[in-house]
């Protein structure tokens, strides 16, 4: 009898604890860096190599600053004085193996998700069958970052790589006085060091989009956020007198996967749609728009404010977050062929990296349904913090001004 007592006060006190550590895990993935692309477009002929990399301002500005009178806006002004500190930065960044990288041109271009310096370099050399390329942009201050590399040769297949940023490529510059590893003060063989060789090789393959994918979900603070904020509720149902918990699984698991069906046919379409450039929606509403689909589905789970069911509001918000996937693609410019097989890989990995979320979140929501303070303090109060999230983001976004340090 004593034992049996005991087990439920256990209980009771386990459950609290592992809602916290729940809120941690939504604290830690809210804080994460949104996942950063560069892209670079490699052309290779015999003696000669063009390299067109382009970096996002965005990122440019979190490393080196350049909002020199802080006022929350980047001028022209600002990127023209920055543009040899840029340079600088960006070729102790890059080695390319035998090619002894050189500006020749830059420029700026607004693209599907804001503006990006543009950098042409320039070398006399060879590109190697197999060659190896050192990449280390923003290794110092983003650990998501990857570069997603175009490679054309004469007479083949186009090659898409994906590059991923190794702070070993910072500490061979060091070494070497300072010199940018692609530069021409770097000697004719930038990436032959030994210690760079770690890092050299870039990652490609038949599947290389499909982690890319993964990559982008997880680290897409906005888009998990939103999918908690679904999830929250699942596991419950309203009734005349308040929450009630379901008593199986199978009950809370059918409304989840109604609604991860309806986030993935709604978003898939028109990540399709905008890769293929069929339809294209400014940045500076598609980022808004996607904080208030957090701030309403968060509200819905506190005070009902859709008359139509879930399943049908998470369909429409997911057709928007859709439009917040496509940069990584739509700016490649791939032949048909390539761009379907990378874009397939690519939804792919959002969907397997959907679905280990939706399969954590729901198997700890499961196991709290029962805690008295589930309504109150998970749906309610985790409802409240990702409302005041989704505030901020929409006042971040709309004013173009720095609120979270998210």
């Amino acid at each position: 009898m004593r034992c049996s007592e005991a087990a439920p006060a256990r209980r009771g006190r386990a459950l609290p604890a592992l809602a916290g550590t729940a809120l941690l895990l939504v604290a830690g993935v809210a804080g994460a860096h949104k996942a950063s692309d560069s892209y670079l477009q490699i052309v290779a002929a015999p003696g000669r190599l063009d390299v067109r990399w382009d970096i996002a301002l965005r990122d440019l500005d979190v490393a080196l600053d350049l909002d020199s009178d802080a006022d929350g806006k980047l001028t022209w002004g600002e990127v023209r004085a920055a543009w040899p500190r840029i340079e600088a930065y960006a070729l102790q960044r890059l080695a390319i193996e035998g090619c002894a990288l050189a500006p020749v041109g830059r420029g700026l271009e607004r693209r599907n998700d804001g503006a990006y310096a543009v950098l042409n370099l320039r070398s006399a050399c060879t590109l190697a069958a197999t060659p190896r390329i050192s990449y280390g942009l923003f290794a110092d201050v983003d650990p998501t970052h990857r570069g997603i590399a175009k490679v054309q040769r004469a007479g083949q297949e186009v090659a898409l790589w994906v590059l991923e940023p190794s702070a070993a490529l910072l500490a061979t510059a060091s070494a070497a006085g300072g010199a940018a590893p692609g530069s021409a003060a770097a000697g004719a063989s930038p990436a032959s060091p030994a210690d760079a060789s770690a890092q050299a090789t870039p990652r490609s393959g038949r599947w290389e989009f499909l982690l890319e994918g993964v990559r982008h979900i997880l680290t897409g603070y906005d888009h998990v956020l939103f999918l908690l904020c679904l999830l929250l509720p699942s596991v419950m149902r309203r009734t005349p007198t308040g929450w009630q918990p379901v008593e199986r699984l199978a009950r809370g698991v059918w409304p989840v996967v109604g609604i991860v069906s309806a986030f993935t046919v709604a978003h898939s379409i028109t990540l399709g749609l905008a890769a293929l450039k069929l339809v294209s929606l400014s940045p500076a509403f598609i980022e808004p728009a996607i904080a208030a689909t957090i701030v309403l589905a968060a509200l819905d789970n506190v005070l009902p404010v859709f008359p139509v069911r879930r399943v049908v509001v998470t369909f429409f918000f997911g057709l928007i977050h859709g439009f917040g996937f496509a940069g990584v693609l739509a700016e490649l410019n791939l032949p048909r062929a390539d761009f379907a097989w990378a874009l397939l890989q690519f939804n792919l990995g959002l969907e397997v990296g959907q679905l280990v979320i939706v399969a954590v979140a729901t198997t700890a929501l499961f196991n709290l349904r029962r805690w008295r303070g589930y309504a109150r303090f998970v749906i309610g109060g985790g409802s409240a913090v990702a409302i005041g999230i989704g505030v901020l983001w929409l006042i971040e976004r709309t004013a173009n001004v720095s609120i979270l340090p998210f």
